[in-house]
């Protein structure tokens, strides 16, 4: 009984770390090719954001986007935002989605 405690408290912490080390590199990503546009917060009120009309990631059309939406839109770019298809790895935008997830709460 406490070997098989043991494997799923091991489990969950190694879940949590890998988690906590895909939020960082998105955390790192959007800092470098997002934040100039969506701001540090996500609300899109940097002077870039606002010129080109970045929607706050917390806005109910981000919200409601499925992640394969989104990252269809940073891989191949929406509206004003540029295509990041050629600059960012697939899971450098996967984990940037994931990062984004976090500020729309």
């Amino acid at each position: 009984m406490n070997n098989s405690f043991a494997r799923i408290v091991l489990a969950v912490g190694i879940s949590c770390i890998a988690a906590s080390a895909h939020a960082q590199s998105g955390s790192d990503t959007y800092k470098a090719k997002c934040q100039m546009c969506h701001a540090a917060d996500g609300s899109g009120s940097t002077p870039a954001g606002k010129a080109m009309k970045a929607l706050p990631l917390n806005s109910p059309d981000l919200i409601k986007a499925s992640d394969a939406q989104l990252i269809a839109a940073t891989t191949s770019g929406k509206g004003k935002m540029p295509a990041y298809g050629t600059k960012l790895t697939v899971a450098q935008i996967k984990d940037t989605i994931t990062y984004i997830r976090t500020l729309q709460k």
